[in-house]
């Protein structure tokens, strides 16, 4: 028999159902894609909230911390699965282009005649 998750069960089923609805009430944007999250959806839409694991249980993260739930479409959540992202702060900008030339001036603030 497959051993149930903590969150799905035991002390931490109502920590994470008291959790769950102060994300759904709180949140509005999917914490992994980032485009707003209709809450007026339900499932199976694949665009219906849920509540995700930031640091997914099966990698230790802890079932039922509010700081570690996050508001997400049902699809973004399957698509993530049980992998971890960075935090989108920490990670280092991107460069644009392959060559890091030097500017002459400071183009920003340039007024043609």
């Amino acid at each position: 028999m497959a051993k149930l998750r903590p969150d799905r069960q035991g002390s931490h089923r109502v920590n994470f159902e008291k959790n769950k609805k102060i994300i759904l009430k709180t949140q509005n944007t999917c914490g992994i894609c980032g485009k707003p999250v209709d809450m007026s959806l339900k499932y199976p839409d694949p665009l219906a909230p849920c509540v995700d694991h930031i640091i997914p249980v099966a990698k230790g993260g802890h079932p039922s911390d509010i700081e570690n739930l996050q508001l997400a479409h049902w699809t973004c959540n399957r698509q993530k699965s049980d992998k971890l992202f960075k935090n989108k702060e920490a990670m280092e900008p991107k460069v644009l282009g392959n060559r890091n030339l030097p500017w002459s001036m400071d183009w920003t603030s340039y007024e043609p005649d």
